[in-house]
């Protein structure tokens, strides 16, 4: 080869290498070290979200050019479904899927999302969460790196003896679904029973509970259609959720290998994630509806109007634990009717 043609060809992987870097596309290399995600779920092997997760993990390892790889713990291998944004701060896990409404007081600026009546579509409401809490998030949930949050379909009160009006709660024992719904049964005159989704059949079984707030179709997974018999058709709630990373983890991965991770901590990753658990909820509605033994309660607007009433005071209570913590609650609130406006998913 000529001189002329090494020269020529130096210069252009020069340029190449130098356009590169001037795009801030670094690709991840073989020179970067190995990181394999520990990525823990307390669902069950067979829910929505663990192919999503899936998805999501081989997603990253194509991106990283097969540095960053993932293994996957559904089903509370790793540890419980309470305990799941200290396993991630601790490092028994990596990467953790939150429910912050486990932990009452905790994590106040995200029940926002929680407020009955707020939410009324899933994937609108994720992409509207999940853009809304990213202003909040380093300041509430400091000690992890923040990925993702989003949204299950507006859940309702299954129960085992009928419930119409907010006044029937009174006396029952309810497992609410997070912090926000566990208020509404204290408000309503109903005891909470603690238990997470996993241990909440065996709650209603064993006559623990006589009710519970949970998604239309996990309802069945998680086989508590078999110790129900009615359900409230109304959006009474929704849970949000957030995809917690282990700061270690994220600050000691490479330029590239971060690029990657940031790709995946987004918006649009978000809706994607949670979009297989979105129709698979939805379309429990039909399924209930057409279950033998079990009743779907329509509510008229009048009955309607009387629980968006018993509901009222929860934003005041909230109002009251984000105020505490030091955030001003009509600026948190306002944030996220806007974008829940924007993103055409308000209630």
């Amino acid at each position: 080869m000529s001189k002329h043609k090494v020269i020529k060809g130096l210069v252009a992987a020069t340029v190449g290498a130098m356009a590169v870097l001037a795009s801030g596309a670094l690709p991840a290399s073989a020179q970067d070290k190995q990181i394999n995600l520990k990525i823990s779920l307390w669902v069950p092997p067979v829910h929505p979200l663990v192919k999503s997760t899936q998805e999501w993990a081989d997603s990253i390892a194509k991106a990283s050019g097969g540095t960053i790889t993932a293994s996957v713990f559904p089903a509370e291998q790793l540890g419980k479904a309470f305990d799941h944004y200290d396993m991630v701060r601790d490092g028994i896990a990596d990467v953790g899927y939150v429910s912050p409404g486990y932990q009452p007081g905790r994590f106040p600026v995200i029940n926002a999302a929680q407020l009955p009546f707020i939410v009324a579509d899933a994937k609108g409401g994720t992409a509207a969460i999940d853009s809304w809490y990213r202003k909040y998030a380093p300041k509430e949930m400091a000690d992890t790196h923040f990925c993702l949050a989003f949204v299950h379909d507006p859940g309702a009160l299954h129960s085992r003896k009928k419930i119409t009006l907010p006044s029937d709660v009174k006396g029952l024992k309810v497992r609410p679904a997070q912090q926000t719904m566990g208020e509404l049964v204290t408000t309503l005159g109903g005891t909470n029973v603690q238990a997470s989704a996993p241990e909440s059949r065996d709650a209603l079984e064993r006559g623990i509970a006589d009710a519970i707030t949970f998604p239309w179709n996990s309802i069945f997974l998680f086989g508590i259609d078999k110790v129900t018999k009615y359900t409230l058709d109304v959006p009474l709630y929704t849970t949000a959720y957030t995809w917690t990373m282990n700061k270690d983890v994220y600050d000691n991965a490479s330029a590239a290998q971060k690029k990657v991770l940031d790709d995946h901590c987004s918006t649009a990753w978000a809706v994607k994630l949670s979009s297989a658990w979105t129709d698979f909820e939805h379309a429990g509605r039909d399924k209930m509806k057409a279950a033998p033994g079990h009743e779907v309660v329509e509510l008229t607007p009048e009955q309607v109007a009387e629980w968006r009433k018993a509901v009222s005071p929860l934003q005041a209570n909230w109002e009251k634990q984000v105020t505490a913590k030091g955030y001003d609650p009509a600026e948190i609130l306002g944030d996220l009717k806007k974008s829940l406006a924007d993103n055409k998913a308000a209630f």
